[in-house]
This record gives structure tokens, C-alpha cells and sequence, in this order.
């Protein structure tokens, strides 16, 4: 991913923004750290001392900037009026799919990034960036639930593409077809949870209320 020209006397999110799309390319070689940064500064032509304070919190802080980056870029692509056309199953598709496009030249920056995310000091901030583009991709497709589906849907995304992401960074195969089988598989999983969900709504609408049921046996109408 290219990254934007900067301003004159850029500020440190400004930086933070501009070194970004850089990120995982550089820690394909140098791994997540200072070093990951200061190359992709010295190409930039910023100051590496300021674009290491850009990033001062580390590896992660590094790793969430950049899947900010993607974030952006697959919201670039698919803008509402491409979406629009889709039925919700392409939608969830092409959007999980265009990451993955995204990221395909920095597999190896990735495989080191998921590395970082799974160690046990770090769930916690991980879990907090993948519920963000499981939420980035929900909206993108229209979703706007408000209730407890607001929260199954997310997590149900996360965990397909979570789970997406550790076969695509080994697949070998043409276009990345076995991950593209792979994915079509869990979103099929996926909407099958999300017709069962509906119907068991629709089963509960349609049940006896017990509570009213006893309240007739104690106060029968008249």
C-alpha cells in the first residue's frame, strides 16, 4: 500500500498515518519494532527519532496502525453504491475478500503481526482491533442491529475471519483458492446461524407465554 504525501511540518498522527502503510512490508524483514519504523521513515524522508515516537507504545501500536490502514483501503474499494448491488452473503464476501487482496504482498509481515497478537499480554488489545473490523465490515454491509445480534454478528465474523487469516497466510495455491473455498465454507456456516437465529425468534414469537397461561388459571376471564 502506498502512502500518502505528507504536509511540511507534519504532526505525530499525521506521521503515525503517512508511515502506516509501510509498516508490515518493512517488518516482513525487521520484524514489528523501531527498526520496522525507521526504514519506512527514511523512505518518507521523516525524521526517524520523531517517527519512532509516532509509535512508542511498540509492536502493537505498529500492527493496529496498519490494520487501520486496511481498513480504509477495503472501505475505499467497496464504496455503499458497489456494496449496495449485493445481497448480503457477497457482501460479507467481497468485503473479508478484499482484505485479504489488500494484504496479499505482505503475507510475511502479517504471519509475524498474528504472532504478536497471540501472545497472552496482548489478547486483550488484540481481540479490541479484530472486533473493530469485524464492526467495520458489518457497517460497511449495511448492518445496523442495535440488540444482542449487534454483538453475535461480530463475533461471528471475527472467528471467520480470524480463522480465514491463518489459512491464507500458508496457502500456496493458485489466487489463493483454497482459502477462497475456505471462506465461502464459514460464511455458509455463518448464514445458516443467521437463518437458525431468525427462526428461533420467529418459534419464541409464536410460544404460549407461560406467565399469561398461569395468570388465566388464577384469574379466569369472566
Amino acid at each position: 500500500m502506498a502512502s500518502a504525501p505528507l504536509p511540511a511540518d507534519p504532526t505525530l498522527d499525521e506521521i503515525r498515518e503517512g508511515v502506516a502503510p509501510l509498516l508490515a512490508s518493512n517488518a516482513a524483514f525487521d520484524g514489528w519494532n523501531d527498526k520496522a519504523v525507521s526504514t519506512a521513515a527514511q523512505s518518507l524522508g521523516i525524521d526517524e527519532d520523531i517517527a519512532r515516537l509516532a509509535f512508542k507504545d511498540g509492536a502493537l501500536s505498529m500492527i493496529e496502525a496498519w490494520i487501520g490502514v486496511v481498513d480504509a483501503e477495503m472501505a475505499r474499494r467497496l464504496p455503499p453504491e458497489k456494496l449496495g448491488t449485493m445481497k448480503i452473503r457477497e457482501r460479507i464476501t467481497a468485503l473479508v475478500t478484499t482484505r485479504l487482496e489488500i494484504m496479499a504482498a505482505d503475507r510475511e509481515g502479517l504471519r509475524r503481526a498474528q504472532a504478536i497478537m497471540a501472545m497472552p499480554q496482548n489478547l486483550p488489545r488484540s481481540s479490541r482491533i479484530g472486533w473493530r473490523s469485524a464492526d467495520r465490515m458489518w457497517r460497511l454491509a449495511g448492518d445496523t442491529a442495535t440488540d444482542f445480534n449487534h454483538y453475535t454478528k461480530r463475533v461471528t465474523l471475527s472467528a471467520v475471519y480470524l480463522s480465514t487469516l491463518a489459512v491464507f497466510v500458508n496457502d500456496e495455491s493458485e489466487n489463493f483458492s483454497d482459502t477462497r473455498a475456505f471462506l465461502d465454507r464459514r460464511i455458509e456456516n455463518v448464514m445458516q446461524f443467521e437463518k437458525w437465529k431468525a427462526g428461533s425468534k420467529a418459534r419464541r414469537d409464536h410460544m404460549p407465554s407461560l406467565a399469561r397461561f398461569v395468570g388465566r388459571l388464577r384469574y379466569p376471564p369472566r
